[in-house]
């Protein structure tokens, strides 16, 4: 592969690291940011409020659109909050790459998914570094944010970036600092989640750890790039593992005839030694589902195992086709027939409770499920006017969007499933409507004066 030309060659070969770092502290260094998601845009909101200039990058030109018109599509971030920092001249947004030349430091904020494999797809994280390559200069900071599995910074984006003659800790730094956003999280922001870092050199990491002190309350430097990546993937791998485990042990207490919430509920009054987990309807969101192949995928190349991620994981997966099973056992014991034809509403499209998100979401395996049954299949959601087209599931799209939630229209289906219990919805009302109930959630459960026969699943 022909090396891309720099755009400034090195004339030294040390930098002045302190003149660096005091730009930042001065205010006068620029971020940018690649990827205008649930990740960069918080991240630069949070540097605005600080009176940072962010430079915003996309490709995806309605993304950039939006913001350029003082529109927010990031639950957290508002409109006023866009109108506030471009008026102020702090927040620019673009499609075009060559724009990034002028930040100081670039953060790469992008997905990380997985193949039809399960396997890491890491051609965004790949095509974010191509783009920096040809802006790169001496004294750049770059940054990866993306979750990943260790060593994806050395081996990936260093060689890359090192394409253009340019070495890192010579002519520019790398870092990587895992993203922590928690959508729909009101206590918790960009601002005041710790900040792990990690970086190539010392020079990298203080020099990462300058920048972002200048917008978040507290950091915690590691000793290395794979460190760090390991720190994020670790945390997810525990959520993963954990929700399993009461996933599992849902389904152990349906056959003994336990409730397991209230199994729950009663172990969390322990004030040391357990910590409460909650079962559901699967997965969903971009990173917990999905992180923990990146690891394995890294451990097959050391020729050892990982059982017991990959055990949480099938465990996981299966929890829709658990769902719908169970559901299909109720709704024939009640009224004698299949979901064939049967009209089934769905309450949540997306992963979580009070957010928009819909990657990853078990709603998709339910709903889908459903479907091969030959139910006829609405969903509500207070947060999701229309679906937009899923990877693995092609059969839904904008065009399927989310139905009026009225006692009438809650009255007309045969039966009402639980997926997401957002907060802004009349509970109340669809258990005094609703002719069955399936609450993936234990909601209803707040609800004892309904009418509605309800069934946990």
């Amino acid at each position: 592969m022909m090396a891309v030309e720099p755009l400034h060659k090195s004339a030294y070969t040390t930098l002045d690291i302190d003149a660096l770092c005091q730009k930042f502290i001065d205010r006068t260094g620029v971020i940018g940011v690649i990827g205008l998601g649930y990740v960069g845009i918080p991240l630069a909101h949070a540097a605005c409020e600080k009176g940072i200039k962010v430079i915003g990058f996309d490709t995806n030109k309605d993304k950039v659109e939006k913001l350029n018109t003082n529109q927010s599509y990031i639950g957290g971030v508002t409109d006023e909050d866009i109108a506030k920092h471009r008026e102020n001249k702090l927040l620019q947004t673009t499609t075009n790459p060559a724009d990034l030349q002028s930040a100081d430091a670039i953060l790469m904020c992008v997905p990380t998914p997985l193949t039809q494999y399960r396997e890491p797809d890491l051609s965004y994280v790949e095509s974010a570094a191509r783009d920096i390559a040809k802006v790169l200069r001496p004294g750049h900071l770059v940054i990866l944010e993306s979750t990943t599995y260790p060593g994806t910074m050395r081996d990936i984006v260093k060689p890359i970036l090192e394409e253009t003659g340019l070495k890192s800790g010579v002519d520019f730094y790398l870092a990587y600092s895992p993203e922590r956003e928690d959508p729909g999280n009101v206590n918790f922001g960009a601002s005041n989640t710790p900040k792990v870092v990690g970086g190539d050199s010392a020079e990298a990491l203080k020099l990462a750890q300058t920048m972002y002190d200048q917008f978040v309350n507290k950091i915690v430097p590691v000793s290395s790039l794979e460190l760090a990546e390991a720190v994020k993937i670790t945390e997810n791998i525990f959520r993963s593992v954990n929700i399993a485990l009461v996933n599992e042990l849902k389904v152990i207490y349906d056959a003994l005839g336990i409730d397991v919430w209230e199994v729950i509920d009663a172990a969390a009054t322990k004030p040391f030694g357990f910590m409460p987990f909650y079962p559901g309807p699967g997965l969903g969101g971009h990173c917990i589902p999905v992180d923990p192949f990146y690891l394995t995928h890294k451990v097959r190349e050391l020729e050892l195992s990982t059982r017991f991620i990959e055990l949480a994981g099938e465990i996981n997966v299966f929890m829709p086709q658990y769902v719908v099973s169970r559901a299909a056992e109720f709704f024939d014991a009640q009224t004698g027939r299949g979901f064939n034809g049967a009209k089934c509403l769905l309450l949540g499209a997306a992963y979580k409770k009070n957010v928009s998100d819909t990657r990853e979401s078990p709603f998709f395996g339910v709903a889908s499920l459903l479907k091969k049954r030959g139910a006829i299949v609405d969903y509500h959601d207070p947060h999701v006017s229309a679906l937009t087209e899923v990877r693995h599931f092609p059969e839904f799209s904008e065009k399927d969007t989310s139905v009026d939630l009225t006692a009438q229209s809650v009255a007309d289906y045969d039966i009402v499933f639980i997926i997401t219990d957002h907060t802004d919805v009349d509970y109340q009302m669809i258990g005094n409507t609703a002719k069955y109930i399936v609450d993936t959630r234990n909601i209803m459960s707040k609800y004892p004066d309904i009418t509605a026969k309800v069934f946990k699943a």
